[in-house]
């Protein structure tokens, strides 16, 4: 005979999954047409049955440590079949949403960046920081006024000296990885359950599950929500390209830069000056890179906004509007100094740094952790044979 175990539910859990987007979770009655037709769900541990069951009793411990929850890709084929309305793309999101709260470190930080009530705050942070660099660092005039103000073109550098912005990119880049580090292990060791039984190895299911994220093969099953895939993969790529820029233009001018100041190493200079300019190969990717995410997030907020069956929460807004106006703000950024209009050309560089620090130093407390979170899961489904 199976051995009883009490069920004591989470009521914050509950309440807090249906702020964060999940409201219609109590109208699930169980009839299991979800898991029946939803394309993605393992024919031997199908979902979203249960996870709506556990979500409905707020079994918080077991569901935020099921794989499940993010082989869904809240297509909502689920929803369109769904007699009740219940919306389990929508309640598994919420679920995990919650996760990335759960298990960030330090947890403090994941309630702000879910919470609206905090935005202005942590928007807050960077602004000063960059105010306290230009202050400090910007170059002067014999009078103690700035020289930006006075010189004839737009130098960012006048502006913002490169060397304390890559300072803030390099002492926040670490603790950010540092802190994500933490959550990311936390997550794992959640997943990993006494007696399972593991059919391959980490690398071979990280190779797999990169192979897919590339192609977004299981996004492009879903039938409900199938367009969704191109503003997806498009918000992606973009990202990946510029991040890719960034490591190019640190390590062809700024790294060499340094060396070079730091080490004296007279044959060691900058491979490329900055400010990189077109048709230079970098200045191309990152162009591009820029066109692509504020494409796929246009595409992305157009449709929450013309479909009144799609359902977002704030974390999902506020990622796709940061994203949106990091790429957007950086852009106009190079074509206005380009038209050579200085003072316009700051204000746009400095709103751009503010959105650019936003999205790297609350990376592991929001939509970005989904990214890696996800691969995680993946990648652990795929080492015990719930997924190919």
């Amino acid at each position: 005979m199976a051995e009883l175990q009490l069920a004591n539910p989470d009521p914050v859990f509950i309440q807090e999954v249906k702020r964060l987007g999940g409201d219609t979770l109590k109208n699930c009655y169980q009839c299991a047409t979800c898991s029946a037709v939803c394309k993605l769900s393992p024919e031997t541990n199908p979902f979203p049955r249960r996870e709506m069951l556990l979500a409905g009793w707020g079994q918080t411990e077991t569901l935020i440590k099921e794989p499940n929850l993010w082989l869904c890709y809240q297509c909502n084929d689920c929803t369109t079949y769904c007699p009740r309305g219940a919306r389990p793309g929508d309640v598994l999101a919420a679920v995990r949403v919650f996760a990335y709260k759960h298990f960030s470190f330090p947890s403090f930080m994941g309630k702000a960046v879910a919470s609206p009530s905090a935005l202005p705050l942590l928007l807050l942070v960077p602004t000063i920081l960059l105010l306290g660099c230009m202050f400090l660092f910007a170059p002067q005039t014999a009078d103690g006024s700035f020289q930006f103000l006075e010189s004839n073109v737009v130098d960012f550098n006048l502006f913002l000296p490169h060397s304390s912005i890559d300072a803030l990119f390099v002492f926040g880049g670490v603790m950010i990885f540092l802190f994500a580090g933490i959550g990311m292990g936390r997550f794992w060791k959640g997943l990993r359950q006494p007696g399972q039984d593991y059919t391959l190895g980490f690398v071979s299911a990280l190779i797999l599950t990169i192979k897919e994220i590339i192609s977004h093969s299981k996004f492009r099953e879903c039938e409900a929500s199938h367009s969704r895939a191109i503003g997806h993969q498009l918000l992606i790529y973009g990202f990946v390209g510029a991040f890719v820029t960034t490591l190019m233009v640190f390590a062809l001018h700024f790294i060499p830069e340094y060396l070079h100041l730091w080490f004296r190493i007279e044959s060691l200079h900058p491979f490329i000056e900055m400010p990189v300019e077109f048709p230079n190969p970098v200045k191309i990717l990152g162009g591009l890179s820029g066109m692509a995410i504020i494409i796929g997030c246009g595409l992305l907020i157009a449709r929450y906004w013309g479909t009144e069956d799609e359902s977002s929460s704030y974390s999902d807004n506020i990622f796709l509007y940061m994203m949106f106006f990091t790429s957007l703000t950086g852009m106009l950024s190079w074509f206005i100094r380009v038209a050579d209009m200085a003072m316009a050309a700051y204000v746009m560089y400095f709103l751009h740094l503010v959105c650019v620090f936003y999205i790297l130093w609350y990376m592991p407390y929001s939509k970005f952790a989904h990214m890696v979170f996800r691969t995680l899961a993946l990648v652990h489904a795929r080492m015990i044979g719930r997924i190919q």
